[in-house]
C-alpha cells in the first residue's frame, strides 16, 4: 500500500518520501538552518529506521542467491599509521596460565581502521548541533548522557540491500587521473557515469532510477589499492601531515565533491546508510563553507563509514555482473 510521508514523524514504512526542500521541520530545529529530523524527538536511529522489516525480508529474498560472504572489514592493524596522525592499534596478550589460558587486550581509535561515523561525531559546524538536537554537553561533561549514542545501532540492527559504485574502476578505465592522497574530488557527474557504465542509473527510484529507499551506498574510491601501492615510509609520512580544520589543513584525501547536486542526491535517495573505502568519505579537506558529514550526520542522522574494504567486494560484484548485495554489520554495542 502505498503512503506519503508528510507529518512528524514519518512512518518509515512509507512508500514516497519528500524531497530535501520540501522536508518539514521540527519545532526544536535550530532556526534556519534545513535539518531532516523528521524521526521524533526521542529518535536515535536517523535514517537507520528505513532499514523496516518489510525491506530486510525483501533485499534478503531478492539479494541473497549463492551465499557466498565477503567481508568489509580491513584489518585493524593494517595502518602503521592511521590518516589524521590518529592513535595507531595496539595488541597485547596477556597470559593467564602458561600454556593453558591467554587473554587479548586491545588499545584503539574507533576512527583508525573500518568504522561508522556515529551521530556524535561531527556537527553542524554553524549551529554546534548535533543530530536531533544533540549538544556537546551531551557528550563531554557533567551533564553528559547517552543521547544519540551508537549503542542504539547495535540495538537496532544494520541489515538491507547494499549498492556498490566502484568508481576507481571506472576511472581507470576512461583513464581519469585520481590521487588518493590528494583533496581529488568525484562529483555527482561523475558517480552518474561511473553507474551508468556498471548499467545502474543512480537516480532514486521515484525518479525512475535504481535506488531504493534503505539502499546502503558503498563508493569504491580505490585508496585501499592506493595505499598498499606506496611503501611504509610513504605512507606514514603523508597520514602524519599537519591537521588543521578550514582550507589550509594539509590532511588531504580524495572522496566525494562538496556540491549541492550531491547534497541533493544523498538527501533525496534516502539511503539508510552511506561508505566509502578513504579516510573521510567526502574530499578532504572542503572546497566550500561546509562538509558533507555535517548534512550526513547531524542534519539527517545518516550513518557514515570510512575505510571500509571493498577491494574484494569489487572482484565479486564484476565477476557476477551484479552491484546489489544483502549486506549486515554489527556496530560497537558501547554505552
Amino acid at each position: 500500500m502505498n503512503k506519503t510521508a508528510t507529518t512528524i514523524p514519518f512512518d518509515p514504512d512509507s512508500t514516497t518520501f519528500p524531497l530535501r526542500k520540501d522536508v518539514p521541520q521540527p519545532s526544536y530545529a535550530p532556526s534556519g538552518i534545513q535539518t531532516a529530523w523528521v524521526w521524533g524527538e526521542k529518535d536515535e536511529l536517523g535514517r537507520l529506521n528505513l532499514l523496516t522489516p518489510a525491506r530486510v525480508k525483501a533485499a534478503s529474498r531478492a539479494e541473497i542467491q549463492t551465499g557466498e560472504m565477503v567481508s568489509l572489514k580491513y584489518a585493524v592493524d593494517r595502518h602503521e599509521v592511521p590518516a589524521f596522525a590518529r592513535e595507531s592499534f595496539k595488541h597485547n596478550i596477556k597470559i593467564l596460565a602458561e600454556n593453558i589460558a591467554y587473554d587479548d587486550t586491545y588499545f584503539l581509535n574507533t576512527q583508525s581502521g573500518t568504522q561508522w561515523d556515529g551521530f556524535r561525531h561531527f556537527a553542524h559546524i554553524p549551529s554546534q548541533r548535533f543530530y536531533n538536537n544533540t549538544h556537546g554537553e551531551d557528550i563531554v561533561g557533567p551533564k553528559a548522557n547517552h543521547k544519540c549514542s551508537q549503542h542504539y545501532w547495535s540495538d537496532h540492527g544494520i541489515a538491507g540491500r547494499g549498492i556498490l559504485l566502484d568508481w576507481r574502476s571506472y576511472a581507470d578505465k576512461k583513464d581519469i587521473p585520481f590521487n588518493s592522497y590528494d583533496a581529488d574530488r568525484i562529483s555527482y557527474s561523475d558517480l552518474e557515469a561511473c553507474g551508468r557504465d556498471q548499467g545502474i542509473d543512480i537516480r532514486p527510484s521515484s525518479e525512475g532510477g535504481d535506488i531504493q529507499i534503505g539502499d546502503m551506498l558503498f563508493i569504491r574510491s580505490g585508496f585501499i589499492q592506493a595505499y598498499h601501492s606506496k611503501p611504509p615510509e610513504e605512507r606514514n609520512e603523508l597520514a602524519l601531515r599537519p591537521h588543521i580544520i578550514g582550507p589550509d589543513d594539509g590532511q588531504r584525501w580524495a572522496g566525494l565533491k562538496q556540491e549541492m547536486p550531491m547534497v541533493e542526491w544523498l538527501h533525496d535517495c534516502y539511503f539508510a546508510t552511506v561508505a566509502g573505502d578513504c579516510p573521510a568519505f567526502e574530499a578532504w579537506p572542503t572546497n566550500q563553507d561546509y562538509y558533507l558529514h555535517e548534512y550526513l550526520l547531524a542534519l539527517w542522522g545518516c550513518p557514515l563509514g570510512e575505510m571500509v574494504d571493498l577491494e574484494s567486494l569489487a572482484k565479486k560484484c564484476k565477476e557476477r555482473g551484479r552491484w546489489t548485495f544483502f549486506v549486515t554489520s554489527a556496530p560497537a554495542n558501547v554505552h
